[in-house]
């Protein structure tokens, strides 16, 4: 017996290499579509309305599911996005090394939140969603270390929101962490397992 039923069909919205990871190491079968939604516009109107991150990254990733069960309306869609917050401050990904480089200088030895939402959607509605917001502290580290830091690991973290690889060598960028691994890496699997279990997606 296989611990996954038949129907209905996986399918995550996001091209996210950590987030295919997760569900990759957890045995899930599912596909990955990328969905392309304006995130941008999206974070800019929820701030202008004074929309809490923890709601925004809901849209965010709600507008993702939605956009891709459209395209394939019987299959169970994940969506999922995160914000970084510090203060009262939302990071995006950075869009080139320089930027990287002055967006870990800003969170330099300050706790910030990932806001990490999930969605399911299925049969034209959302039918489950979930917020889960780990804090990180980094330390102060030298302006040596960002340097070899950022050469060592490269444009690979610019897919990140944080400029960081939990999973690699951005751990040496903090003094703390507080939460779940898989939710600071985009996507809480406990939660979204135990979600499927609920729905007879999993078995047992």
């Amino acid at each position: 017996m296989t611990i996954q039923a038949e129907e209905p069909v996986l399918v995550l919205a996001s091209q996210s290499a950590a987030r295919r990871m997760l569900m990759d190491r957890a045995g899930l079968r599912f596909e990955a579509l990328p969905a392309a939604v304006d995130e941008s516009a999206i974070k800019e109107a929820a701030q202008a309305e004074g929309i809490p991150p923890e709601d925004a990254a809901v849209m965010l990733a709600e507008a993702k599911a939605e956009r891709i069960a459209r395209r394939v309306p019987d299959a169970l869609v994940i969506g999922c996005d995160q914000l970084l917050v510090c203060d009262h401050s939302w990071f995006d990904k950075p869009p080139d090394m320089a930027a990287a480089r002055a967006q870990l200088l800003a969170l330099r030895g300050r706790t910030h939140r990932l806001v990490t939402a999930t969605v399911a959607w299925r049969g034209g509605a959302r039918i489950w969603q979930d917020v889960t917001t780990p804090r990180l502290t980094m330390r102060d580290f030298s302006d040596a270390f960002l340097d070899a830091y950022l050469a060592a690991e490269g444009e690979a973290i610019l897919g990140s929101v944080g400029a960081y690889r939990l999973e690699a060598m951005g751990v040496h960028l903090f003094s703390r962490i507080e939460g779940e691994h898989s939710a600071i890496l985009g996507l809480p699997m406990p939660k979204l397992l135990g979600f499927l279990r609920q729905h007879g997606v999993l078995r047992g």
